[in-house]
C-alpha cells in the first residue's frame, strides 16, 4: 500500500485527544499512517498543497480525513465549507470526530458534506472500539473514489 492510499489526515488541536486517538489506533492495530495536524488553516494549506505541503510524495492527500468543529484559525465547519468547494478533493470522506453532542452542531456537519459524525468517547476502550469500527467501515470495505477524480 503507497502512502497515498495510506494517509489519514486527523485535525484535532487537544494534545490530550491526539494522544489518545493515536494510542487507540496504534492498539487497534491501524496500518494507516495518522497524520495530525493542529488548525483548521493548516489543513486548508495540506488539502490545497500550497506552503510548506508543496510535495505530495511527502504530503500524499489522505484516504479519509478526521475532523474536529472546534479548532483555532478555521474551524472544522470553515475546512468542510472549503473542501466541498474544491473540485478535486470533494469526495474525500470527511468523519468530524468531535466533544458536542449539539444537535445544531450535528446538523451542520452534514449539511455541509460530512460524511459521518463521531461523538469523541470519553472512556478509552470505547475510542479503540470506535477506531477499530471506523477502520473496518472506511479502510477496509468502503469502496472509495479516488479523491482526484472530478
Amino acid at each position: 500500500m503507497s502512502i497515498a492510499e495510506n494517509t489519514i489526515l486527523l485535525v484535532e488541536d487537544d494534545p490530550n485527544d491526539v494522544l489518545l486517538i493515536q494510542r487507540a489506533f496504534r492498539k487497534a492495530n491501524v496500518k494507516h499512517h495518522l497524520l495530525v495536524l493542529e488548525d483548521g488553516e493548516a489543513a486548508v494549506l495540506y488539502l490545497s498543497g500550497k506552503d510548506r505541503y508543496q510535495d505530495r510524495d511527502r504530503y500524499p492527500l489522505p484516504r479519509l480525513m478526521l475532523l474536529d468543529i472546534r479548532l483555532p484559525r478555521k474551524s472544522g465547519f470553515e475546512v468542510l465549507t472549503w473542501l466541498r468547494q474544491q473540485p478535486g478533493l470533494k469526495r474525500l470522506p470527511v468523519v468530524v470526530l468531535a466533544s458536542s453532542t449539539e444537535n445544531g452542531d450535528i446538523k451542520q456537519a452534514y449539511n455541509l458534506g460530512a460524511n459521518s459524525y463521531l461523538v469523541k468517547p470519553v472512556a478509552f476502550d470505547v475510542l479503540l472500539e470506535m477506531v477499530k469500527t471506523l477502520n473496518l467501515y472506511w479502510l477496509l470495505f468502503n469502496e472509495k473514489s479516488r479523491v482526484e477524480d472530478n
